[in-house]
């Protein structure tokens, strides 16, 4: 696999210490860029495939000059860039050229969203429980609330009865009863820990996700990369969701063949 990281922060280390330990360690880990035009094109020379974990105003910039050299194949796991998604995806299909876009790319995760959406539809019929969600990041992560707790609450609303949108930041009240009100922790140096609860006078439930450290994120990238990179795929943005339901059918094919 022919990878260049575009981003040198915890994340982008992360993936490049999980592509060395393939031994296949990417061709260059891109900082930030010399000027306010991003990087040039040569940048990404060479490469099949490009892992973006940069910052959201520069995944633009680095698409259009990625494509421009020729790369046709992107992961990306860079957070705060949804209002320039469409230009993304214009440079991508004009470019025939096909990306896995994520918050989040582990596996743990993932499920743990599918397990959250099938508790919503649980306990929507009942009102007494309440739904919340809480995130603690590390203190210098810079996007509040993270984006894996923003999908997180956008299945839990999808999935529930009454809860319409998050609630909006104040100093003081409460959330509407239509609000999902999600609590946003940013301390010392936790790589990760999201937690959704439903809340009754009597009781409550709660379920956990903690990341030790980075490593699941970028096994998952990686395994983005895979799918990518096994056969052809139509030019656009897919998500990881696709990936992991593609992991699933094949894991599940030997149990249907041999019956």
């Amino acid at each position: 696999m022919l990878s260049i990281v575009a981003g040198d922060g915890a994340m982008g280390r992360a993936v490049a210490a999980a592509l060395a330990g393939r031994g296949t360690p990417p061709l260059a880990i891109l900082g930030m860029p010399a000027s306010d035009a991003g990087h040039a094109p040569e940048r990404f020379d060479g490469a099949e495939i490009v892992f973006d974990f940069s910052t959201g105003e520069a995944v633009v910039s680095n698409l259009r000059a990625a494509t421009q050299a020729g790369v046709r194949s992107f992961v990306i796991g860079t957070t705060n860039w949804a209002a320039d998604r469409p230009a993304a995806e214009g440079l991508l299909r004009t470019a025939g050229a096909s990306a896995v876009a994520s918050p989040s790319f582990s596996l743990g995760v993932m499920l743990f969203a599918r397990l959250v959406e099938e508790a919503a539809r649980l306990f929507g019929p009942f009102a007494e429980y309440d739904p919340y969600i809480v995130e603690w990041h590390r203190r210098t992560k810079a996007d509040r609330p993270s984006g894996t707790a923003l999908e997180l609450s956008r299945r839990l609303i999808a999935a529930h009865p009454r809860k319409t949108r998050v609630a909006t930041p104040r100093t003081h009240g409460s959330p509407d009863p239509d609000e999902l009100d999600v609590a946003v922790i940013r301390a010392g140096a936790a790589p990760g820990m999201h937690l959704v609860g439903f809340d009754a006078p009597g009781e409550s439930l709660e379920m956990r996700l903690t990341a030790r450290d980075r490593s699941a994120y970028a096994a998952g990238a990686l395994t983005a990369a895979d799918w990518l990179l096994a056969e052809p795929r139509a030019p656009g943005f897919h998500s990881f969701e696709t990936v992991v339901n593609s992991m699933i059918a094949a894991a599940r094919e030997p149990a249907a063949t041999s019956r």
